[in-house]
């Protein structure tokens, strides 16, 4: 039997991917133990081999899933292609990332509404959230970012492909269920609109099955006081993504702390950059998926 740290290394699948397939298509059915942990034995690894090959070589997860599911396939099947003849490429491979990246720009460099709606549509149909967030949607974000500084992409441009990443994933966070008492806040500090990044996270934290309540981004320092003394969450999370949020979510930090919050934790591209956060504030991984694992594992300890 394997834990899925160990599966993770024999198959060559993130540990986060493995707990999607299990989750969204049913694929293996590992054993627990007594702590709850996953174990898997060779035939679930043989599956989940099964799926990476397939997903490889160009089958969507869900084609993948059902073929095995049925019988339908054997691994050294993998290189023949999808069951319908097409023959898309595999989300994994870094030219078709870098592909849909590109055609999201030129989309919104256009201002073309339709085009980088259905760009979207394929980056999101490339595989789980958890398989594109970190690998396409954000890259492909911060690429915008990128060609506004070089002066292809207006304002309006940039804004309006901002605003269509936003609205997917506020309907993956309401999708992803969660809901009920705040185990989780995350949040944006004051004068910090930049929530891409924190709304991502919160979505994969939900979908871990965590409760969490996205408070959006530049929130007062009172407002983040009062909503921590109103639901008293397990942890907080706040984010930040440029040194000019670095000084105020300091400030977050340490009015939650006050607050007797069990787990307090920060994270985005502009946490390095910060040597002076409080002993005990939690530093998370700049993956969304690697953090979201982090804090639910936290969490769940502290529960």
């Amino acid at each position: 039997m394997y834990t899925i740290k160990q599966a993770s290394t024999r198959t060559g699948l993130g540990a986060p991917l493995i707990r999607a397939w299990e989750r969204r298509y049913g694929v293996v059915s590992p054993a627990r133990t007594a702590s709850g942990y996953r174990l898997y034995d060779e035939a679930e690894l043989k599956v989940l081999m099964q799926m990476r090959a397939l997903v490889d070589s160009g089958w969507t997860a869900s084609e993948a899933a059902r073929a095995i599911g049925a019988g339908e396939v054997a691994v050294e099947e993998a290189s023949a292609g999808p069951p319908d003849g097409s023959h898309p490429a595999p989300s994994g491979a870094p030219a078709y990332r870098a592909r849909l990246i590109e055609r999201f720009v030129a989309a919104a460099e256009s201002t073309s509404p339709a085009e980088t709606e259905a760009v979207l549509d394929e980056i999101l149909a490339a595989g789980s959230f958890e398989a594109v967030v970190d690998d396409i949607l954000l890259p492909a974000t911060a690429a915008l970012g990128e060609s506004w500084a070089g002066g292809r992409l207006s304002v309006a441009g940039e804004h309006a492909a901002s605003a269509a990443v936003a609205r997917r994933l506020s309907a993956a966070y309401q999708a992803a269920g969660a809901a009920g008492r705040a185990t989780v806040l995350v949040g944006l500090p004051p004068a910090s609109r930049h929530e891409i990044g924190a709304l991502a996270f919160a979505v994969a934290l939900r979908r871990l099955g965590v409760g969490v309540v996205y408070l959006g981004p530049d929130l007062p320092v009172d407002a983040w006081r009062d909503v921590v003394r109103r639901t008293r969450p397990r942890a907080v999370v706040v984010g930040v993504v440029t040194a000019a949020d670095l000084e105020a979510a300091r400030a977050v930090v340490d009015a939650v702390r006050v607050e007797s919050v069990e787990l307090i934790a920060v994270g985005g591209a502009a946490t390095t950059l910060d040597p002076a956060l409080p002993d005990g504030v939690l530093v998370l991984p700049s993956r969304v998926v690697e953090a979201a694992a982090v804090v639910a594992r936290a969490v769940g300890r502290r529960g």
